[in-house]
């Protein structure tokens, strides 16, 4: 399996790619700006789009996806509680100083237990709101990876303080989704570096102890 992480936009949203050599398709998730740089990386692997997964509706991770559709013909999946972050990109555009981009249409509601397939890998949608009401995350078994959106990260959580964020939700969404993956499960979160669920059960300041 093919995956790329593409830090991209100005908050350097991770874009993950992932690709299936066998069948030459791909599945990119959180497609926040830049897209040139996305679809470049898919011709030089030579994968056509067929799904694009946003994690939650925040503006770093959802400005491409319009024209990432528009180019792909690719659907797009989203949480349906995210609904009105998206009608709101023009304010978030507003906190940024940046301007407003195309509102992407929502193809298929990705709700918890939604399974999308590529190749012979699965990407199990989990619930995990308290960064935002939608926020998702995606298991994939056959890779033992996580693409945790802005839930959790390295030594530390989403932020809550935005709206439609909860702090105890967060934490519950920690507790009872992601930390009972495996311990050596690789965390690609939506932002900075890669890390396992082990090291933030050890380590992480804001989860200790759950």
């Amino acid at each position: 399996m093919i995956h790329v992480i593409l830090p991209v936009g100005i908050l350097q949203c991770n874009c993950s790619i992932f690709g299936d050599e066998q069948s030459g398709e791909a599945i990119v998730i959180d497609p926040g700006d830049e897209i040139e740089k996305i679809t470049a990386e898919l011709d030089r692997h030579r994968l056509k789009v067929k799904a694009i997964v946003i994690t939650h509706a925040h503006i770093d991770h959802v400005a491409g996806a319009h024209k990432l559709r528009a180019l792909s013909g690719a659907p797009v999946y989203m949480n349906e509680r995210d609904r009105e972050l998206l009608d709101a990109l023009d304010m978030q555009a507003q906190w940024l100083g940046v301007e407003t981009p195309p509102r992407t249409e929502v193809d298929v509601a990705a709700n918890a237990g939604t399974v999308l397939r590529l190749g012979t890998a699965e990407f199990h949608v989990l619930a995990t709101p308290g960064h935002t009401q939608g926020s998702l995350s995606l298991w994939i078994p056959q890779e033992n990876k996580l693409i945790a959106g802005d839930t959790l990260f390295r030594d530390s959580i989403g932020r809550t303080d935005l709206p439609g964020g909860d702090s105890r939700q967060i934490l519950a969404s920690i507790k009872t989704e992601l930390f009972r993956l495996p311990e050596d499960a690789t965390v690609v979160p939506g932002h900075g570096p890669a890390t396992t669920i082990g090291r933030e059960k050890q380590r992480n300041p804001f989860v200790r102890g759950l």
